[in-house]
């Protein structure tokens, strides 16, 4: 992929951009008179993190290879790391967007496969040395795999974009062979030296026993809430996560008796016993993995990280709300301490994976491109007002105190007015956008908009109107007015941020070589996880970093 995803403007664009920038300089001149607070900095100081930074950008299927190595895969970062398992040190062991990683399973010559899960292929290298190669692709949602240790056989499924499992041909010669449909989302399983597959059915709140040559199905418990991932230790028993509940249980193969051993936080996402018997969760929405002693029950935090994969971000008084994807989080601008307001596949949990975060006076709307969905959230209470489906990739979304909702559907290239009770009465506001990314509401009223194409657009929320007030931008992203008026941009494919003075028609450098602008795998929107942009009432700039996982504050130089 390209160092810069900017696109060369056009030359009706260069034409159109030399008619409009007087406008928009006049028209920015009212800003600059209608801000309020501290005065323009002389310059900014270094950033320093808020909120320290991480590994992986959520972890999700684990393994333990020949070598002892515990491996962790990330969907979301596009790479495999390599964890120490005494002191949590992490390293990428294979990069993006080759590594992608939903499920790593090691075959019996030390081979190791993994699950391409948002390119819907699989993966393997025969080792560290050779390249890796596809051996199945065009099946989306490829969630879990795992080989058969006395023959070879590998076998995957497809989960949430699919349910399906599949015999694939470790060579790649042959095409995949179908097993069975329907099982109920057979996530993170094993198979047994009988042969036989042991998984869990996520929709069907059971552990099961598939039998690879039909695709019939034998339940061994079914007491659970929603069980993620299944190992077996070699001792008759299976081990359990269970996602919802935080709970990691052994269950008897003969007697199906589950017992809980240990208490964890929800957002389990799969686990993987060692040698030695340490069962190794990994936990998506802390970005971590735990060790869990199976005699003992005793825990031991391996590695976290304070948030997961860092979105879009607003300033709220004292506090900072952040999507990140895995949760809906609060951060104490003073402390950097992080609180939870919601998690993903917890208990009564109603959040899908939200990417940006827009707030009004009463409402907040936490906006995914990748579920087509924005969700209103009560603004004092933190409570979910109303989920509204059906958005073509909404990367953004402000609720306005008129009681409409503006949605920017990067997948149109408009921004949408919901109306009504329901939001049901869906009207374009603009359309012909670049890749509308972010949205701010400016202090003269006007909505302000990123395009992935390289600008800021204007739009006036009463008659959609389109002013283009720059240009020339390296994959903008998020962006937030100062108290004196300039616009701050994120510049995702430069990793730097900009200040534009509209009024003066200049713009200068806050920051650059920032972790941010993280790589989207094939097929994926170019603006991926949004860099979240905010500023407070100091003039303080915050800033959210989906290369590392941190949030990062760049103060006023005065």
């Amino acid at each position: 992929m390209p160092s810069s995803r900017a696109q060369p403007r056009p030359p009706l664009a260069s034409a159109l951009h030399r008619l409009l920038v007087p406008l928009a300089a006049a028209s920015a001149l009212l800003l600059g008179a209608c801000a309020t607070g501290p005065g323009r900095p002389a310059a900014w100081q270094a950033p320093q993190p808020l909120v320290a930074p991480s590994s992986f950008t959520g972890v999700h299927g684990l393994a333990v290879d020949k070598q002892g190595r515990l491996l962790a895969g990330s969907v979301v970062g596009n790479a495999i790391w390599e964890v120490d398992r005494s002191t949590g040190a992490a390293k990428i062991l294979v990069g993006g967007p080759e590594g992608q990683a939903d499920d790593i399973a090691i075959g019996p010559k030390g081979e190791m496969a993994w699950t391409n899960y948002l390119q819907g292929a699989v993966r393997i290298r025969d080792n560290d040395q050779q390249p890796s190669r596809v051996i199945a692709s065009g099946l989306p949602g490829l969630n879990s795999l795992a080989f058969d240790q006395r023959n070879g056989k590998l076998y995957a499924t497809q989960v949430f974009l699919g349910d399906a499992l599949w015999e694939l041909d470790p060579s790649g010669a042959k095409p995949p062979r179908l097993i069975g449909k329907d099982f109920g989302g057979l996530n993170g399983f094993e198979v047994g030296p009988d042969g036989m597959i042991y998984g869990p059915l996520w929709f069907k709140r059971s552990v099961a026993r598939v039998d690879p040559a039909d695709g019939s199905v034998s339940v061994i418990n079914a007491s659970f809430d929603t069980p993620a991932a299944a190992n077996l230790d070699g001792k008759g028993n299976v081990w359990v996560v269970d996602t919802a509940t935080g709970e990691l249980a052994k269950v008897e193969l003969a007697t199906g008796a589950r017992q809980v051993v240990a208490t964890l936080s929800s957002a389990l996402d799969n686990l993987a016993i060692a040698p030695d018997g340490t069962v190794y969760v990994s936990n998506m929405a802390d970005n971590g993995i735990q060790a869990v002693n199976p005699a003992t029950g005793a825990v031991r935090q391996l590695t976290r990280g304070a948030v997961a994969v860092p979105g879009g971000i607003k300033v709220d008084g004292d506090s900072l709300w952040l999507a990140d994807i895995f949760s809906f989080r609060k951060v104490d601008l003073a402390s950097g301490k992080v609180a939870d307001i919601k998690r993903s596949h917890a208990v009564g949990s109603d959040i899908e994976y939200p990417f940006s975060v827009g707030m009004g006076s009463k409402l907040l709307a936490m906006s995914s491109w990748f579920t087509g969905t924005v969700q209103l959230v009560d603004r004092a209470t933190g409570k979910t007002v109303t989920m509204l489906h059906g958005f073509k990739a909404p990367y953004d979304a402000i609720p306005l105190d008129d009681g409409s909702l503006l949605v920017a559907e990067i997948a149109t290239g408009s921004i949408t007015r919901a109306r009504g009770a329901s939001y049901d009465d869906r009207q374009p506001l603009a359309s012909g956008l670049g890749g509308p990314v972010q949205m701010v509401l400016g202090p003269d009223g006007m909505v302000y908009v990123t395009e992935a194409a390289g600008n800021v657009q204007k739009i006036d929320p009463k008659t959609g109107a389109k002013t283009q007030v720059a240009t020339g931008l390296a994959l903008p992203e998020g962006l937030a007015f100062t108290p004196w008026g300039t616009l701050v941009v994120a510049e995702a494919a430069a990793g730097r941020l900009t200040e534009l003075d509209l009024a003066a028609n200049q713009r200068r450098t806050i920051a650059e070589n920032l972790p941010i602008g993280l790589s989207a795998g094939p097929g994926l929107p170019p603006p991926y996880v949004p860099t979240g942009v905010a500023v407070g009432a100091d003039g303080s700039i915050y800033m959210s970093a989906d290369r590392n996982n941190a949030i990062y504050r760049i103060r006023p130089a005065r």
